[in-house]
């Protein structure tokens, strides 16, 4: 089986000469770099990956932990990495975790393997203090915010815009409102919570739905929340898919929006677009590419996101 010292022999190059090409480095002579591509289709020889890995010292793959593959608001964040990635000529390695502590530190394990060059980590279950020590073996990027100097991030201002869309209802006359999220136990949820008790103060009994990913969840969200003896005559969904369930519920029971119940979505997906619902912009695909261009740079700064809310007829 052809190696590289066979090609370095054939061409009348060094090893080190046939390295450099395989790994397409510019600064290789004209001459010397067409005998050892004519010696390579010659021999049909094909370089082994992870020993120009080696080589290199670097994998040019990116690991992405993401909880949920069936997500849009996931869904967007990867898709920014991807494009970054392609632009970059890097490899992108989609690492499921459904928020499993064991998945992740698996994963991490292969960080510390050198399987990668780094990590972004869309949304954790671990805590910092567990995570941190991995940096020292490759970038690691969180797409939230976290004080580490260890940890790079690309982010929202989460809390500013839940803040914002609360208001804003609260600024159509709207005494209080639902909300859905997608987990119970989170930072999201939390800071959540803490921005409806800022602006409409306590929260009335069976106001928050969680575990609600997709349209039909939305669906079954407004159905219990227009049940309720007191129901809402707002509702804020965490994702415009979910919203979009709560319109239809909506609609089936002859209701109006947003007369009868305003609805306000986020990450300004195609079926908020087409329904007309209001939106809270958090342009998730930026944020997603910029975390890719920080593990690829070795990066560790904080780089915050603006986002937009985007007023249609819902509200």
């Amino acid at each position: 089986m052809t190696n590289i010292n066979d090609i370095a022999r054939l061409a009348g190059v060094s090893v080190s000469t046939v390295s450099r090409v395989l790994n397409n480095y510019k600064y290789v002579a004209k001459n010397k770099r067409e005998s050892v591509l004519k010696v390579i289709e010659e021999m049909n020889y094909t370089p082994n990956k992870h020993a120009i890995d080696l080589i290199r010292g670097e994998t040019r793959t990116i690991g992405v932990i993401l909880p949920y593959n069936n997500n849009p608001s996931f869904d967007q964040l990867l898709n920014g990495i991807l494009a970054k990635a392609l632009e970059n000529d890097f490899l992108i390695t989609v690492l499921p975790s459904k928020y499993s502590k064991e998945k992740e530190m698996e994963y991490l394990e292969k960080l510390k393997s050198k399987l990668f060059d780094g990590i972004i980590i869309t949304s954790r279950a671990n805590d910092w203090e567990t995570i941190i020590p991995y940096s020292d073996y490759g970038s690691i990027v969180s797409c939230e915010y976290t004080e580490h100097t260890e940890i790079g991030c690309s982010y929202i201002d989460r809390y500013s815009s839940f803040l914002d869309a609360f208001q804003l209802l609260k600024n159509k006359g709207h005494h209080t409102a639902a909300f859905t999220t997608a987990r119970l136990e989170s930072n999201s949820t939390k800071q959540m919570l803490d921005a409806y008790h800022e602006i409409f103060g306590a929260l009335p009994s069976g106001y928050h739905i969680s575990d609600c990913l997709c349209l039909e969840d939305g669906y079954e969200a407004a159905k219990q929340f227009l049940q309720l003896p007191e129901r809402p005559t707002a509702i804020y969904s965490n994702g415009d898919e979910v919203a979009g369930g709560m319109y239809l519920y909506a609609k089936s029971q002859q209701m109006k929006v947003p007369s009868d119940l305003a609805i306000i979505g986020q990450e300004n997906q195609p079926v908020g677009i087409g329904l007309g619902l209001t939106t809270v912009d958090h342009q998730l695909m930026k944020v997603g590419e910029q975390a890719c261009s920080l593990v690829i740079k070795k990066s560790r700064k904080k780089m915050k996101f603006p986002y937009h809310i985007v007023v249609r007829e819902s509200v």
